[in-house]
This record gives structure tokens, sequence and C-alpha cells, in this order.
């Protein structure tokens, strides 16, 4: 299937001279949505993952059914100040400043082997800092799973060394 027909490009936005890909029509066809879930997972089978993980919010969409085909667990990445118990976090730079993500401290256990999901992989800044949130926890990343890789910004530079897929590349 392909994919690329499925998503919606959208000119200037969220700003003049960006050009956004919209994963939300993918998502809203049933067929589509699946047929991309169901590449992660076969790119994930032998892998023998233990845990998901992905980084807010658009990673839970991916990640979610994911381990749910995979059965096994989800560990959300999020902002700092919204999870509820004890985590550990990491600073990572933006194009406009610095952000911090965080994870439950008691999410994934040392060696558990881990595949981390998200819709995209642009400059790899965020994927990069959730590598940093799992390893420190004792995590392996096994993998590393996008719909779209945006090519021309190199974030597959800063995952050298990782097992990485990407089901559409810009």
């Amino acid at each position: 299937m392909d994919l690329k027909q499925f998503v919606t490009i959208v000119p200037d936005w969220p700003k003049k001279g960006i050009i956004f890909k919209d994963i939300t029509t993918l998502m809203d066809n049933g067929q589509a949505y699946k047929y991309a879930t169901d590449q992660i997972v076969e790119y994930a089978r032998d892998k023998k993952i233990d845990l998901v993980v992905g980084p807010e919010a658009r990673g839970f969409i991916i990640g979610c059914p994911v381990a749910y085909a995979l059965e096994v667990g989800f560990a959300p990445v999020r902002k700092e100040g919204k999870l509820p118990r004890e985590t550990v976090k990491v600073e990572y730079g933006l194009e406009y400043g610095k952000d911090v993500l965080t994870i439950h401290k008691d999410a994934i256990k040392p060696g558990q082997r881990v595949l981390i999901t998200d819709d995209l992989l642009a400059t790899g800044g965020t994927i990069e800092a959730t590598i940093k949130l799992v390893e420190e926890l004792g995590g392996v990343v096994a993998g590393i799973a996008f719909l779209i890789e945006l090519s021309d910004l190199d974030g597959r530079d800063k995952l050298n060394g990782y097992d990485v897929l990407t089901l559409m590349t810009y």
C-alpha cells in the first residue's frame, strides 16, 4: 500500500515556509492505519521486544497499537510535570530553545528490549532524548520506528548505531 496517498500535505503550517505532513488522514482510514501499524509490528516481531516506548503525543498513537499487537506493555515519554510518580528526565535542544522529557523511573527494567515509536523523524532531537531515557534506565533499544522521515533534516545522523525503520521518506 502506498501510505503517502493517505498523508495530507499542508503548506505554510504551522508557519510560513513549513510543509506539514498531516498523518490524521492516514489514521482516519482504518485500512491505512492498520497497514502502517502492521508494518511496524512485522519489523519488531523478530527483535524480541519487551516494551514499546513513545514520546507524546503522536508516539502514543503509533506505539500503543503496536504494543497491543505484540502483546507487550507501552511506556509513555512525557513533558516534565505530566507523569504522576517519580521520573527520570533529560533536557534536549529545540530550534527555539530547550525542553525536558521524562519517563517513570520504574517504566523499564534493566535489560528489557525496547522498541521506540513516533510519527516523524525530523531533526532527531526528541528521539535522541527518548533513547537517553531508555538507556539511563538500563533498557536496550532494539529498534526505532517512524511513519515518516524528513530526510533533508538529517535526523537519522543522531541515530547511528540503531536499527531504524521509516515507512515513508520525504
